[in-house]
């Protein structure tokens, strides 16, 4: 059995696959999503409880792979996986769709994290839209001299920043509709996620010379990595 860590597109793509190629699948999400897009096949909802819980989830269930195919910024689950995998002389797959990476219209600044991401914004515009995910939201709280825009999928808790509109929706999105709502702003902020689904907004940024500061990715435990559905698919079957 495969154990797929998920919760993102390429993930479900990937059980999907496996799953019309007879392969038993449980896909693991972290439940952080109020109506999170199921897979197919087996699906758990939750924490493991730790590396060590992980480990003892691959031992009780005699899963014989994973495929870490998280959201590139979701830190603590790769740590975990990679711990538990080595626990457990698991064979253990990355799945990380490349970065975004700037063209040469684009005006990009880069953050090393969501600190440096706030500290750099009062230099780059009074009117910022926020992509970077409800979770990281506090890290701008205590910019009162701005204005935010602020677009994530669940309604956010405190603390918020003080001026800003919240826009609830889950892409992927239109670049003319992205282009609209960058018209209202001087700057946008995101994460390098990757992939299409959410890269509309980049385009639209292009198209009206605005300023993007990009979170850079968090570094993760070195494994094997693949960056496509289909080399993942490859790695299984050769297990």
């Amino acid at each position: 059995m495969i154990l797929i860590l998920g919760g993102t597109g390429e993930a479900r793509q990937l059980a999907e696959e496996l799953t019309t190629r007879d392969v038993r699948v449980v896909s693991s999400l972290a439940g952080r999503v109020e109506r999170p897009r199921l897979p197919v096949g087996e699906v758990r909802v939750g924490g493991f409880g730790g590396p060590d819980g992980l480990a003892l989830y691959l031992r009780e269930n005699r899963i014989d792979a994973v495929v870490d195919a998280t959201h590139p910024f979701a830190e603590r689950i790769g740590a975990n996986a990679a711990k538990a995998a080595e626990l457990t002389k698991t064979p253990l797959l990355r799945l990380a769709r490349p970065g975004w990476r700037p063209g040469p219209e684009d005006v990009w600044h880069w953050a090393d994290d969501l600190a440096d991401a706030a500290r750099q914004l009062p230099g780059l515009g009074e009117r910022v839209f926020l992509t970077s995910g409800r979770q990281g939201l506090p890290a701008f709280a205590h910019l009162d001299d701005l204005w935010f825009l602020i677009r994530c999928v669940d309604p956010p808790g405190p603390p918020l920043p003080r001026h800003h509109e919240l826009i609830l929706a889950r892409g992927p999105y239109e670049v003319a509709a992205e282009r609209e709502l960058l018209r209202r702003v001087d700057v946008l902020v995101t994460k390098d996620s990757g992939g299409a689904q959410t890269s509309a907004k980049l385009t639209a940024a292009r198209e009206l010379g605005k300023p993007v500061l990009v979170i850079r990715r968090p570094s993760r435990p070195g494994t094997q990595i693949a960056e496509t559905v289909p080399e993942a698919v490859e790695w299984v079957l050769h297990r």
